[in-house]
């Protein structure tokens, strides 16, 4: 009976108005609908726009090369040098991979006679001047090095002068198998195409030609020619190595900020300027310092924290080596709780097993050695919440390898076709994306010092790492009649991180904004912000630290569903 609804009263009262009062009720609900509706898809359309334009900002312009097309493109600026300042191709090859492969600057270094000397020299073709004094300087036009044999010398390195003799324009002879064995050793040590003269103050480099002629083996070439390549990819500018497991694409792009590549072969991503793994918003500078700070100190911090505490009276660092929670601080005298940091005089009778929850006062003043703790609390703050993230997307993508062999099951047993299914492998994919997003924001964090606008990036930071744990519950719990409460998730998810990284990281005219952000590169003097993990001096990496009050249902959810 829906006679007492009001939807149906006001079809009753709309049905009994006179002709042109239901005119004028039909032109106004009209309008207003036009507009609610107006609006609503301008907002959709502008979301739908930043979106993408994020989407287009984060992305990278680039090709997916094999050997061959690198080859071509890597002799084509060889014969356009040679064209233009008539050298030799080994010449060419040789001034190009010292001055990262630019025609227009090597033909700028070659136009003056000072220039032309400096670029010789700089890239091993030429002698030094206080070489020069010695013999002859060489031109632009003879430092062609060539090897020359002989028998009438006498080796300079194991004094043999019945053997075939070799040597550059250096005019040093050495014997072909000692020749042989320095080219050999260092390949071996990785260099190939700044192999230099054995003299000890010769500064020429072995040719190709002249390196392939003294090694006898095959694979040796083989090996040599592959290092050359190499080194002359990696002097290239717009040029580098898919950094996928047995990957062999090159990778082509003039793109020269933090941006995302794709590998059209092995579907690795990585940064297109450091050629590790995508950091937005952290910057290559940012994360570089971060690994090799969680490389030095995760175990030692691990340790600290998890078997440490600080005297609540001295506050000297003591470590409990028994199983009493009566302690003695050695230095003061002070006798406390281990667990709850209370007075022992006032604890009492709970001797041995503290029930009480007191959080630990702030120390309105602090002596120098503490700085150390609470930096390393600001550090254990960061590093357990990026490596809580780590680990969650490791076990999110595996939930969608897992999701999608569930959905292509049901599509096989006729349970719906993939269309039906498709919005969960969309979700858990969305899912990833945010998460990665999310787990690279605290480096960022770290380094940011207090200010305004750090305060805006916690706000915006814990908002997508909210929106990412509601989604993360419901692509758990997900079904097929789950759609739209689904979709509605990834959108508030997709939208919180494309708001951070415009405002964050491509924001300025897509320049980085953290070019121009203060940063604290040395935060081990750092005193932490508002935003330390607890007040308490008991830092345990095991426990996560105190959450403000943005952080709290992200955090919590995040523990159930996990």
């Amino acid at each position: 009976d829906v006679r007492g609804c009001p939807i149906q009263r006001l079809a009753s009262s709309y049905c009994s108005l006179p002709p042109h009062k239901m005119s004028d009720f039909d032109d106004d609900d009209c309008d207003f609908d036009d507009d609610y509706y107006n609006d609503m898809e301008d907002d959709i359309a502008d979301d739908e726009t930043e979106k993408k334009n994020v989407e287009d900002s984060e992305r990278a312009e680039a090709e997916c090369l094999d050997t061959l097309q690198v080859e071509q493109i890597l002799n084509e600026a060889v014969a356009t040098l040679v064209d233009t300042i008539h050298v030799t191709p080994t010449l060419a090859r040789a001034l190009l991979n010292g001055h990262s492969w630019d025609v227009e600057k090597v033909r700028s270094l070659m136009s003056t006679p000072s220039s032309s000397d400096s670029a010789l020299v700089s890239c091993g073709m030429q002698l030094r001047a206080n070489d020069g004094a010695k013999k002859p300087k060489l031109s632009a036009r003879s430092v062609e090095i060539a090897a020359s044999t002989s028998n009438s010398s006498e080796c300079a390195v194991c004094i043999r002068s019945d053997a075939e003799m070799r040597w550059l324009s250096c005019e040093h002879p050495f014997c072909v198998a000692c020749w042989r064995s320095h080219i050999e050793m260092r390949l071996s040590s990785g260099v190939s195409t700044r192999i230099e003269c054995m003299h000890s103050d010769c500064n020429l480099v072995c040719t190709a030609e002249f390196a392939l002629g003294a090694l006898n083996k095959a694979n040796l070439r083989a090996k040599y020619e592959k290092f050359v390549f190499r080194d002359y990819v990696s002097a290239h500018p717009d040029l580098r190595f898919c950094p996928g497991r047995d990957c062999t694409v090159i990778i082509r792009s003039r793109e020269h900020k933090p941006r995302r590549i794709a590998c059209d072969k092995c579907s690795t991503t990585f940064c297109a300027v450091c050629s590790g793994a995508y950091h937005a918003p952290t910057s290559c500078d940012m994360i570089k310092k971060w690994m090799v700070k969680c490389a030095d100190d995760s175990e030692t911090a691990n340790y600290i924290s998890a078997h440490t505490k600080d005297c609540p009276n001295c506050h000297s660092c003591i470590e409990k080596n028994g199983g009493c929670n009566h302690m003695q601080c050695l230095k003061c005298k002070h006798h406390f709780c281990w667990m709850c940091f209370g007075d022992w005089k006032t604890h009492g009778s709970e001797y041995y097993e503290c029930s009480r929850y007191r959080e630990n006062p702030e120390v309105a003043t602090e002596a120098n050695h503490m700085k150390a703790r609470r930096a390393l609390e600001k550090y254990l703050h960061y590093y357990e919440r990026y490596e809580n993230h780590a680990k969650s997307l490791r076990m999110e993508v595996q939930m969608r390898d897992k999701l999608k062999q569930r959905i292509e099951e049901k599509v096989t047993g006729h349970d719906g076709t993939w269309i039906d299914w498709q919005h969960l492998h969309e979700a858990a994919t969305l899912l990833a994306k945010c998460r990665y997003t999310l787990q690279y924001t605290y480096p960022f964090a770290y380094y940011l010092e207090k200010c305004a606008r750090k305060e805006l990036f916690e706000y915006q930071q814990a908002q997508l790492e909210k929106e990412v744990e509601d989604l993360a519950w419901a692509v758990e719990r997900a079904d097929s009649g789950t759609r739209g409460v689904l979709e509605g998730h990834m959108h508030r998810a997709e939208h919180k991180r494309a708001t951070l990284l415009h405002d964050f990281f491509l924001s300025d005219d897509d320049a980085n904004s953290f070019a121009t952000l203060p940063v604290t590169l040395s935060p081990d003097d750092d005193v932490p912000s508002t935003s330390t993990p607890s007040t308490s001096k008991n830092v345990t990496p095991k426990s996560t630290p105190k959450a403000s009050q943005k952080d709290k249902p992200s955090t919590s959810k995040g523990k159930v569903s996990s």
